[in-house]
Parts: C-alpha cells; structure tokens; sequence
C-alpha cells in the first residue's frame, strides 16, 4: 500500500507569497557561514541541517490523497481538490499508464471538489474513472461546478469513461476492503477505511472530534482501532477550535488524543489553516509532540501532511 499526497490544504489552495519566499531565503542567509559554502559536501550538510520549514514548502493544494496497490495500472484517490491536477500531471509520466481511477468523496464542499475540472486523465477516452460517495446524486453534484457560467466546458466534454456508483456498504477490490463511516461536520461527511489484509489506512479529513469518538462500540471499535495510519483533521490550535466550535474541525491536540485513544500508529496532521504559513504549520507538530509526549502517548508517531509525501505500508 503506497500513500501520496497532492493536496493537504483545507478551505481554499494558499500558495506561497513572494514575501514568505524572501523571508525564508533571508532566514537561510543569517544561518549561513563561510565555512557552509566552501565544500559540495559543507552545502549539504548545512542544507541538512535547516529548518523543516526553510528548507521546502507545506504546499498549498487542497485535499488530494492517493493510494496505490498491487496493480499499477489502478489507483484510489481520495477527493479532488486542487491538488488532484498535480496528481494527474505526475501520474500520466509513469509507465506503466494507470487505466483506472477510483476516486472517493469525503463530500463535496468546494475544497474537495474543485480540482476535478483541471483533472487531466479525466479527457483521456481510454481512461476510466469510477466515482464513489454514500450521498446520493453524485454525477449531478460534481457536474453543476462545471455548468454555465461557472466554468467554460461541461463535465460531459471529459472523454474519459466515467461511472458513478452511490455507497451502499463496504467494497472489495484487488483483495482491498474500503469501507466508510459518517463523520461530524456541517452538511456530512465521511471517512474511509482501507484494509488490504496486512494494513489499515483511514483517510479522516473535515471531522469536528467529539466525545462521541472516544466511545467504544462496535461501530468506533471495528474502523478506528488498531489502524497503522490516520489522515486526520488537525486544522486549528487548540484555543481556535474553542472558538470556532461548530465549523467541523479540530485541533491537534484533539488529533493527538484520537489517535493515542484508539491505539493508531501513526497519525497524519492534515487539512491545515489557509492562513498558516510553512512555520507556523511545524510549529503546530512540535506543539503535537510535545503534548503527545507529555501525555505519554509513546505509541502513536505524529508526522505533517506535506504534499509530496509518501508512505509505504
């Protein structure tokens, strides 16, 4: 099982502003001395030993997972948010060609949609995509972005093959089981699990975590425990997600404690604030680890979405 990011903003794409740019190229000069420059291997080194937040970029795409089997000629991908363009650019160079895309819908806030018009394997004829939601009127929701006067052309002009299938219960496919489950925020949504038979991967973006998640049911208890990896909305500080209670997202510092509680391994920091910027957002990991730690959660890893990511189950 091999996950990528191409997306890991939340509300709207944030690229980078030329003035944090500059900042960050004058933040690495003051760190640079003489004796960093005077070797390829002293360049390395001191490249090394930069910031997270110097040295690269978050990314500023909105929500785009993917996630690769045993056939590479088939991928799932997890909503279509700006970062999917990417994902179809990138894609289309690899050999062999993937055939078929099967993208799954947390819901169709615009966010999580907005990509899917930019989404160029969706114009190739011998490319099949299958779209799949438990809400009903999919095809209806993802083509009225594309109607006048929103966009110049409309979804039926992708000459891709397209099918839409509404979620009745859990799917098999390539030996792969994924399942899904309603999560709490404004107007629905859902996450999704997927089990290969070795691992479990749950894809858990746009969720407000509530008292009602640290229930053991059969219901928590069958798609959250024991889970190697969670991709999870960590979207505020503790003290924004106070005040902005109700607007479906959480802190990560309610990610941390969700993801210690149901003994997940690793969980993924995802859906970040617009308004942060690169140092702000590992700022966040710090205060996550730091809070793990003094918590004790020893068992769970706490890592940041960033696009380009991959992890390998």
């Amino acid at each position: 099982m091999r996950i990528q990011f191409w997306g890991v903003r939340g509300s709207l794409p944030s690229p980078q502003l030329p003035m944090q740019i500059q900042r960050k190229v004058a933040a690495i000069l003051e760190r640079l001395s003489p004796q960093d420059i005077e070797t390829p291997a002293a360049r390395q080194r001191f490249l090394d030993a930069l910031p997270m937040w110097l040295y690269g970029t978050v990314g500023g795409n909105t929500s785009c997972v993917s996630v690769a089997f045993a056939d590479p000629r088939e991928i799932v991908v997890f909503d279509a948010g700006s970062g999917i363009r990417e994902m179809g650019i990138a894609l289309s160079k690899q050999e062999p060609q993937i055939e078929r895309y099967r993208i799954f819908f947390s819901h169709f806030h615009w966010d999580h949609i907005m990509g899917m018009p930019f989404f160029g394997p969706a114009f190739n004829p011998s490319v099949q995509i299958e779209f799949y939601s438990p809400q009903t009127y999919l095809e209806k929701i993802l083509s009225y972005q594309m109607l006048p006067p929103y966009f110049p052309v409309s979804m039926r002009t992708m000459g891709s093959q397209k099918r839409f299938h509404c979620l009745k219960g859990p799917i098999t496919m390539q030996g792969v089981t994924i399942s899904y489950k309603k999560i709490r925020h404004p107007q629905g949504a859902y996450a999704y699990r997927v089990d290969d038979g070795k691992h479990i991967f749950i894809y858990s973006t746009d969720v407000e975590i509530s008292d009602a998640d640290f229930v053991h049911n059969e219901e928590n208890d069958s798609f959250f425990k024991n889970a190697d990896v969670i991709v999870i909305d960590s979207q505020y500080t503790h003290k924004e997600a106070l005040s902005k209670s109700g607007w479906g997202h959480s802190s990560f510092r309610a990610a941390t404690d969700f993801a210690a509680f149901w003994e997940i391994k690793c969980a993924v920091l995802f859906h970040h604030e617009p308004a942060y910027n690169d140092q702000k957002l590992f700022e966040n990991l710090q205060e996550a680890r730091s809070y793990a730690e003094h918590m004790h959660f020893k068992d769970t890893h706490l890592i940041l979405a960033t696009e380009g990511l991959e992890i390998t189950l």
